[in-house]
């Protein structure tokens, strides 16, 4: 399972101050098997590019423009493979309301029905998500009594259930305490055996723990695809450490530099620095990290400069019916979507 993106272009139509705003300048990608990291800021477009996967943004006569190509394992992406394209792909978004009058058993169910799941079958399933993700002895509980983390976990397994080929999980572990993360950042490496995962975030440690391969995304355009061991490669040369008397000193460093940590010593504050060039007797060079790695590549060309925000309001969200197995929509209230 491979997807390819060609020069994709994603615009909106800003009604408030009537001109036009890109979330996706020209994008080329290739998204082999296994997880693919997706890393960028907030504002990056990568929402955008995710609702654009999924079917859920499409041309529209309400000011939407997409333009480019993208094809799912050769399937173009286009209004009459939409349905074709949806029964391949499992989709966790960033925020996920399901069904509070029901316990998380019933609403699990719920969704296995509406993806055509034999019901024995999608009990076994059931079953199986609920021991990883330790949600068993909250199975008969009412969704509005779950925590946000394990509503979390929830909206994962309903992504899950139908044995998507292509999974899509926009912030996955947020919420999550350390070893909840741990336990999810695991059952995705598992499921990711001969499937694709495209793994969204802005948290570095979450890629760094499960994917080899990623893209970094900023102002809507890839700065980076390829290799972990080649993002880290390009900060080489170009991280320091630095121990600096107080908090002043390091306020005063960053109107010049990127600063990717800073921690109290005995000594003072230690800091690691983003610099093209060493320019205090006191910096030390070190080796990157991919955090580091990041942070480079992202301001490279724009040293000390703002992110574009990207494209749309509101919150992704899933939204089921009864024609298709999924759909997604995005919505503006609490109650465009809650049953």
């Amino acid at each position: 399972m491979s997807i390819r993106i060609d020069d994709l272009t994603v615009t909106f139509q800003n009604r408030m101050k009537k001109n036009k705003v890109t979330a996706i300048d020209h994008a080329s990608l290739e998204i082999p098997g296994g997880i693919y990291g997706l890393l960028g800021e907030n504002g990056a477009g990568k929402t955008t590019l995710m609702r654009v996967l999924t079917t859920v943004l499409a041309p529209s006569g309400g000011g939407t423009q997409i333009s480019g190509k993208v094809r799912l394992d050769g399937v173009l992406y286009q209004e009459s493979n939409y349905e074709k394209i949806q029964r391949k792909i499992g989709y966790l978004p960033q925020e996920i309301d399901l069904y509070p009058g029901l316990t998380l058993q019933e609403c699990l169910e719920y969704m296995g029905d509406l993806s055509g799941i034999p019901k024995k079958e999608c009990r076994k399933r059931i079953d199986e998500y609920l021991e990883k993700t330790s949600l068993t002895e909250h199975r008969n509980k009412k969704m509005r009594q779950l925590s946000g983390g394990m509503k979390r976990r929830a909206g994962l397994i309903q992504a899950l259930l139908n044995e998507p080929e292509f999974l899509i999980v926009d912030e996955p572990t947020t919420g999550l305490d350390p070893e909840e993360r741990i336990r999810i950042r695991n059952l995705l490496v598992d499921f990711s055996e001969g499937r694709t995962v495209l793994f969204s975030t802005h948290v570095v440690e979450d890629l760094a723990a499960v994917c080899n391969r990623l893209a970094v995304m900023k102002k809507g355009k890839f700065l980076y695809s390829g290799s972990m061991r080649e993002l880290i490669q390009k900060a080489e040369g170009h991280v320091w450490t630095c121990t600096l008397e107080d908090e002043r000193e390091v306020r005063a460093l960053e109107k010049n530099c990127h600063i990717s940590s800073k921690q109290f010593s005995a000594e003072g504050m230690h800091v690691r620095i983003i610099s093209r060039n060493r320019t205090d007797e006191r910096w030390e060079p070190a080796e990157p990290t991919l955090e580091d790695a990041y942070i480079w590549v992202s301001n490279e060309r724009d040293p000390k400069g703002d992110t574009a925000e990207g494209g749309g309001s509101g919150r992704e969200v899933l939204f089921l019916t009864e024609k298709s197995s999924f759909r997604f929509a995005h919505a503006k209230r609490k109650e465009d979507f809650i049953l």
